[in-house]
Order: structure tokens, then C-alpha cells, then sequence
């Protein structure tokens, strides 16, 4: 988490660290660790975080400079996250290097996909040609 974006995306919006907290349902005292760089978000408050400021998760980890997708991108990516992530909480036997995987691995795997997800749809976009980009 890149603790002083959030900071900044929060001081834009003239919120105190215990209004955020309760805008996402965490403590001021979570607030303040992401903002220090202490915490960590977890997939859900990351997620709320990225919605309610209206940027990507990528943006508020730092991965990227680029805040925003359209729309229909986030509803596309949004849509792909959620499909894969049912898809390996519904897995039994899902494993790496031969051991079974935990919930906290699976979960770790659906967000290096969240983040796989919109770095491509970021990458094709630069590759279609603008005349077929608003055609879907």
C-alpha cells in the first residue's frame, strides 16, 4: 500500500482517518497503518478503498501511476476477479508444490490475479487501434 497516496487521496476529500474508517468499516487506527506504511489492507478494505476514491487497487498499491480505468473496465475486470475467485474458493483440492493450498494462499493467488487482470486490460488497450476500442 502506498500509504501516502491514500493519505492524499483522504486530505483531498477533507476526511480525518476515523471518518475513512468508518466510510470502509475499519478503525482509525487501520487508517493510520496504511497511511504509515504499518498495515497492510486486506483484499475487501482494499477494495472499498479503490471504490470509494474512484481509483484501481493498482494506484493505491503503487504499481501504478495511472489512477483510473474506465468504467467499463472496472466492471470488466471486476467481473473476471469475481469469477476467478469463486472459482478457487470452490476448488477442493487446489494445491502448490504439492501441498494444499490455504485460504490465505488463495486469496493471496486472487489478488495477484486482480492485479494481472487489469495490468492486461491496461496493455491491450495500447494495443487496440482507437476505431475499435469503443466497440464492444
Amino acid at each position: 500500500m502506498d500509504g501516502k497516496r491514500l493519505k492524499k487521496l483522504r486530505t483531498d476529500k477533507k476526511l480525518t482517518q476515523a471518518e475513512l474508517g468508518k466510510i470502509i468499516n475499519v478503525t482509525k487506527v487501520s487508517i493510520s497503518g496504511y497511511e504509515s506504511g504499518g498495515r497492510t489492507p486486506d483484499t475487501d478494505n482494499l477494495k472499498r478503498l479503490a471504490d470509494y476514491f474512484g481509483v484501481t487497487s493498482d494506484y493505491l498499491l503503487g504499481r501504478s501511476d495511472d489512477p483510473e480505468l474506465t468504467e467499463k473496465d472496472e466492471k470488466d475486470v471486476a467481473k473476471r476477479w469475481k469469477q476467478f475467485k469463486e472459482e478457487i474458493e470452490n476448488t477442493d483440492g487446489l494445491s502448490f508444490d504439492g501441498e494444499p493450498m490455504s485460504k490465505e494462499a488463495k486469496e493471496s493467488l486472487a489478488e495477484s490475479m486482480d492485479y494481472i487482470f487489469r495490468n492486461t486490460k491496461k496493455i491491450n488497450k495500447k494495443f487496440t487501434p482507437k476505431k475499435y476500442r469503443d466497440q464492444d
